[in-house]
């Protein structure tokens, strides 16, 4: 039997409710420097093992039944806000008049008691600790849902009461200076957090839902998010193609894929490789998710009257030799585009496009006539992100030989992955690389573009000379050790 009175003494720990959950195990008490930890199975007992090793801990198993592993975890997993949830009453009176913050705080030396700010805090302090790009705060019916999204994927991690749904939201809208009063329309706003040497933007989304408001922050972190074009995960003929591509000084170059592909580190990544003295930069951006020193960035304000199409008609009145884009997304926008490349600009942009070839007639199908396009587009870059394999802890494996004809490879080749460990909260990755498809523009495929605007002419044609296409790049890179083959067929397909 599970004496929860020992479990209050081992929340100092930080374990990792995930791992705990995933392999059905659960501390119960430490004392002497032995964790004496609830296991059901073998592979329980295993990943104890691990969990003594990360802790630092000699390791007692105890057999327990699984479900009372399972219902001492959810104690543990609603435990650090317990005293919130004490306190919660005489707070909800106070909602309204909780105190503006400066426009930047540092979460972790903040000295406010207020059980709601430390609350927030936490889960926002958390966040950035497992390396999460997003928080997803969902309300349901009796309940307020906390989801992580770290390397792409989403992860529960907390599950609250729903009482606690208004105070949290009042707390996050004063520190992004939204209306708190406002319940029934969609609210932006931005946080300012100062974490020791680290600075993270946090772009913050309101939005009415059935069950109440719900909120999303985006996590921008301005070192991390800024990376230099060797470091993009290109091979080096992959690196040579792109600098010899950008390296052309007028033109349009698209790079493509989903939303969360990874498109602005491109595009900023390029434009640190363009950046000189000689050179004047200019671009137009919604948001302006980082900072680029010496190059001048525009926010786009569509209820001041600034688009995308506006912001780019006057951006080519300040004399640019290079222009980025954010993204092509009306007719308007991609004439002026076009315009701007054949009138010697170099001219950067996003769509939203499954491949490399379907951007040129994306653009077609905008109104642009095809012509234009051909004589305007030099280059397409399309990609997507797959997650990295843990370095603590991959391992070689024999992949079903069915899955392996189907990609087109051999039996006996080597493929890796991650076993899982607590390092990377045993998911077996730790964060992400992209793969890239370039497609680069010669006559042919102009003439081709010109005759039939079939992106699946053009890309059989491309692939004939020579393009990689984001499946190849991801089996290369899942043979190198990079990531996996299941990754590779989850983004890229079978």
């Amino acid at each position: 039997m599970i004496d929860y009175r020992e479990l209050e003494n081992l929340l100092h720990l930080k374990l990792s409710i995930d791992f705990l959950k995933r392999n059905k195990i659960c501390p119960i008490s430490l004392s002497d420097g032995i964790l004496k930890v609830a296991i059901s199975s073998f592979e329980g007992l295993k990943a104890a093992k691990s969990l003594g090793v990360e802790l630092n801990l000699e390791i007692e198993p105890v057999l327990t039944d699984e479900r009372e592993i399972l219902n001492a975890i959810s104690w543990l997993y609603d435990a650090t806000t317990r005293t919130t949830l004490q306190e919660v009453e005489s707070l909800e009176e106070e909602k309204l008049s909780l105190e503006e913050l400066s426009e930047r705080e540092d979460i972790i030396t903040s000295e406010d008691s207020a059980p709601i700010i430390k609350l927030v805090n936490s889960i926002i302090f958390q966040a950035i600790k497992e390396r999460a790009s997003d928080i997803h705060l969902e309300p349901y019916e009796r309940e307020l849902r906390v989801r992580y999204r770290i390397d792409g994927i989403l992860y529960d991690r907390l599950s609250l009461p729903k009482k606690l749904h208004s105070p949290i939201l009042s707390r996050i809208k004063v520190m992004s200076k939204l209306d708190i009063a406002e319940h029934f329309i969609p609210q932006d706003g931005r946080i300012g957090v100062k974490l020791t040497d680290r600075e993270i933007d946090i772009r913050v989304a309101v939005i009415p839902t059935q069950f109440g408001e719900r909120i999303t922050l985006r996590l921008l972190d301005k070192k991390q998010g800024l990376i230099s074009l060797s470091e993009l995960g290109l091979d080096e003929e992959g690196e040579k193609r792109l600098r010899r591509l950008i390296s052309t000084p007028y033109g349009i170059i698209l790079v493509t894929g989903p939303t969360g592909s990874g498109k602005t580190t491109t595009l900023y990544a390029i434009l640190q490789e363009l950046k000189t003295p000689e050179v004047n930069i200019l671009t137009i951006e919604d948001p302006v998710e980082y900072e680029l020193e010496g190059i001048s960035q525009i926010q786009v304000n569509e209820k001041a009257g600034l688009t995308f199409a506006s912001g780019l008609r006057s951006i080519l009145r300040h004399d640019p030799d290079i222009i980025m884009v954010g993204e092509i997304r009306d007719r308007e926008t991609a004439e002026i585009a076009v315009q701007a490349a054949l009138t010697g600009h170099l001219v950067l942009s996003t769509l939203h496009t499954n491949d490399a070839p379907s951007a040129v007639t994306r653009l077609v199908d905008m109104g642009i006539e095809p012509y234009l396009v051909s004589s305007s587009v030099i280059g397409v870059i399309a990609q997507r992100l797959v997650r990295r394999i843990c370095e603590n802890c991959r391992e070689e494996y024999d992949e079903d030989p069915e899955v392996l004809k189907e990609m087109g490879l051999k039996k006996g080749i080597k493929l890796y992955r991650g076993k899982g460990c607590p390092s990377c909260l045993n998911t077996g990755y730790w964060g992400r690389v992209a793969l890239f498809e370039q497609l680069d523009f010669d006559e042919d495929l102009r003439r081709e573009l010109i005759r039939t605007q079939d992106a699946s002419i053009l890309r059989r044609m491309a692939i004939e000379k020579g393009m990689r296409t984001l499946k190849e790049d991801g089996i290369l890179k899942a043979l190198r050790g990079i990531t996996t083959l299941s990754e590779v067929m989850r983004v890229a397909g079978r």
